[in-house]
C-alpha cells in the first residue's frame, strides 16, 4: 500500500505548479489524474482544479490509495463537477445535444443519466456547444439559475476561449488575427462578409502558429467572439482550412477526424464569481504529421 503524503504550503501559488515542485517523479499527467480522481485535499477538502489559487499555510494531502472506480460515460471524461456546474472533456463523434427526435446518444443524454444516477431529481442544462466532430472542454449547468447565469451573460463571463486547431498547409504567419461579420445561407452554411452594414454578426479570431509543415500547421487559436462555425469560417478564409472540414474547403483528412480540439476555457463561476479556468489535453494524433515520418 502506497504511503500517503502531506505538504504545507509555504507562499501562493496554483495547485498545478506546487504539486510538480514538491511530488517527485510524478509528470503533469500523473498529478492530473489524481486530481481527475478526487485524490488530492487542499484543508480537508477535495480539489480537482488544476489552477486553484493556494495561500501560506494550506495543508495539502495526497491520498494514494483513493479508490478509482469511475463510471463508464462513453468516452466523456469529467474534468470538474460542483454543485452548480459540470466541466467534461467531449470526444470527438459525440453530438453536444440532439436537434431532432433522434435517439442517438449525446454528451447531454449521457450526462442526464449520469446525474439522474445520484438522485432522481438531478437535472443537466447545456450551456454552450461543441460539434459534433470537435474535442475538449465544454461546460454544462446543473441548475437552472447557473444556466441562466452563464447563458444570459455569455460574453461577459467568459474570459478565454482557446483551441487548436490543425490545417492543411504551412501558415507562413507566426500569429495573425481574422475579422469578419458571418452569415448563414440557405443550406446552413456559414460565410464571412466584409461589412457590418452586411448584416452579419462580427467574428475576431487570433491565431499563432505553433508547429508547421509542408503538409499542415498546428494553430492555437483564441476567440474574441463566439460564432456558429466561426473557426472552421476564418481558417478557410486564410487559404488553410481545418483538416477533414470538406464543408469548407479541406481537400484532406491527416488524422481521420476533424482537426479541431477545445483545448482551455476560463470564465467566471456563476455561483462563487470566482475567475475559473479547465483545461484539455490536445490529442495526440494532432502531432502525428510533425513525426519525421509524417514530414
Amino acid at each position: 500500500m502506497k504511503k500517503n503524503q502531506s505538504l504545507k504550503v509555504k507562499e501562493k501559488c496554483q495547485l498545478m505548479d506546487f504539486l510538480l515542485t514538491n511530488l517527485q517523479g510524478k509528470s503533469r499527467n500523473n498529478i492530473k489524474s489524481l486530481l481527475g480522481y478526487g485524490q488530492i485535499n487542499v484543508n480537508g477538502k477535495v480539489v480537482k482544479q488544476y489552477n486553484y489559487e493556494l495561500s501560506s499555510g494550506d495543508e495539502i494531502e495526497i491520498n494514494m490509495n483513493k479508490s478509482r472506480n469511475t463510471i463508464n460515460l462513453n468516452g466523456i471524461e469529467i474534468i470538474h463537477e460542483d454543485g452548480d456546474i459540470l466541466v467534461i472533456d467531449k470526444p470527438a463523434g459525440l453530438l453536444s445535444m440532439a436537434s431532432n427526435k433522434e435517439k442517438e446518444k449525446t454528451a447531454y443524454s449521457i450526462l442526464t443519466d449520469y446525474v439522474k444516477g445520484k438522485n432522481s431529481r438531478n437535472r443537466i442544462f447545456i450551456v454552450h456547444r461543441l460539434d459534433r466532430d470537435t474535442s475538449g472542454v465544454m461546460v454544462f449547468a446543473k441548475n437552472e439559475n447557473s444556466k441562466k447565469n452563464l447563458q444570459d451573460n455569455w460574453n461577459e463571463k467568459v474570459k478565454e476561449r482557446i483551441y487548436i486547431a490543425l490545417v492543411e498547409g504551412k501558415v507562413n504567419n507566426e500569429k495573425g488575427t481574422i475579422k469578419s461579420w458571418l452569415k448563414e445561407n440557405k443550406a446552413f452554411v456559414t460565410y464571412s462578409t466584409y461589412s457590418e452594414k452586411d448584416g452579419g454578426k462580427l467574428a475576431i479570431t487570433n491565431y499563432k502558429t505553433l508547429k508547421k509543415s509542408n503538409l499542415g500547421s498546428l494553430l492555437e487559436v483564441e476567440l474574441e467572439t463566439g460564432r456558429k462555425n466561426q473557426i472552421r469560417v476564418h481558417m478557410s478564409d486564410l487559404g488553410h482550412p481545418v483538416s477533414g472540414d470538406k464543408k469548407y474547403g479541406a481537400r484532406g483528412n491527416f488524422i481521420k477526424r476533424l482537426g479541431l480540439h477545445a483545448k482551455t476555457i476560463k470564465f467566471t463561476h456563476p455561483t462563487t464569481n470566482k475567475e475559473v479556468s479547465f483545461e484539455s489535453q490536445i490529442p495526440n494524433v494532432f502531432f502525428k504529421i510533425f513525426d519525421k515520418k509524417g514530414r
